[in-house]
């Protein structure tokens, strides 16, 4: 070494702060200078780094005591944190000191101890529309970091290694890649429908239950997720008919129908006839009808129920037809033609159930 570095040894767990003399032994080998006072937790350091790490601990000292004691600049009152309005206001003279503060807890609020273990969660919350639930890592497409600049070739490169393998390990099995093709099917056809979340996820959930018993073999995978969203949005209490499920999907009607029997057969479940007055909102909605004629629809269906008028008809027909019928009795301007392009259903059908809604609007207003 060209140049002697000096070190001193001081005990790093309390500082000497007396200023007894120190026996100081040379060593001559290592040209360093040693002080022997105390061999617990002790160390090496440089000479005149005791002033800088006792200033480093001064200032953060000062930096606690001033957050500590955080007076009003007005009034050099007391300072209380509003955690309800995110406020921080003085409580003497009223003054908003901050105001806008980021609430880092839970969305969420628990009552007792079981129901804070259910609603804590870390990350996006699990989903059955999504084969891995929502699970998994997803690499976008576009090569451009979080700033929107392109990435360098060597890094394209390894983004598109990890794609590969982030999706071989997402789709393990043949299970997981039918899952996937599904659900994704459920995805498409609920949008294109106009379908709610909670459709989509009664969709994904019948489909994972036919997967797991078994009722997949010798059907499409096509058919079956088509089948499944039909029974979804009629247990929902928002049905579409089967002209329009089949409009949206890849498989004919007679399929669609043939599957949902069978699915609904074997997994027993619990779907009721379709009523014609859920239809109702939906055809008022599109041909932009008062909601005086949706009512008045309303009440011409019920007095079909009441007569069994409905018995045997379709519930599409009968919506179409109240729905005619309503703006006729309410004096809007619609026509059999615009009904039976919303409604999807032949003129010659809304003109028939037409007049029987009224025949039996009369037998009722009779009695």
């Amino acid at each position: 070494m060209s140049e002697k570095t000096t070190y001193t040894r001081e005990n790093a767990r309390t500082r000497v702060e007396s200023n007894h003399e120190s026996n100081v032994v040379t060593d001559n080998t290592n040209d360093r200078i040693r002080t022997d006072g105390g061999t617990v937790g002790q160390r090496w350091v440089r000479p005149g780094t005791e002033e800088s790490e006792e200033e480093s601990v001064s200032e953060s000292e000062e930096e606690k005591t001033a957050s500590e004691d955080l007076v009003c600049p007005e009034c050099s009152g007391n300072v209380v944190v509003d955690d309800e309005h995110g406020e921080t206001i003085c409580d003497d003279c009223g003054l908003v000191i901050t105001e806008d503060s980021v609430d880092r807890g839970p969305e969420w609020r628990a009552f007792d101890a079981k129901e804070k273990d259910q609603k804590s969660r870390v990350g996006a919350p699990t989903t059955n529309t999504m084969h891995d639930k929502g699970l998994s890592t997803n690499i976008d497409w576009r090569d451009r970091d979080a700033y929107g600049n392109s990435l360098s070739s060597n890094q394209r490169q390894k983004m598109q290694r990890l794609r590969k393998w982030n999706e071989r390990f997402r789709t393990r099995d043949s299970k997981e890649r039918n899952l996937k093709q599904a659900l994704g099917e459920v995805d498409r056809m609920a949008s294109a429908l106009g379908l709610p979340e909670n459709v989509r996820e009664t969709a994904s959930v019948i489909y994972r239950r036919a997967l797991d018993e078994d009722l997949l073999p010798g059907r499409s995978i096509e058919g079956v997720s088509t089948s499944c969203v039909y029974a979804a949005a009629r247990m929902a209490g928002v049905p579409r008919s089967l002209d329009e499920i089949a409009e949206v999907s890849r498989v004919p009607k007679s399929e669609v129908a043939r599957t949902y029997r069978y699915i609904a057969r074997e997994l027993s479940l619990e779907v009721k006839p379709a009523d014609p007055e859920q239809y109702v909102p939906r055809f008022a909605s599109e041909l932009g009808l008062s909601d005086e004629s949706t009512l008045r629809a309303r009440q011409l269906l019920q007095n079909a129920k009441e007569k069994g008028v409905h018995s045997g008809k379709s519930p599409v027909g009968l919506a179409a037809a109240a729905v005619y019928a309503a703006a006729l009795l309410t004096n809007e301007k619609t026509t059999q033609a615009a009904v039976s392009e919303v409604a999807d259903i032949s003129e010659v059908t809304i003109r028939n159930r037409y007049h029987e809604l009224l025949e039996a609007k009369d037998a009722v207003g009779a009695t």
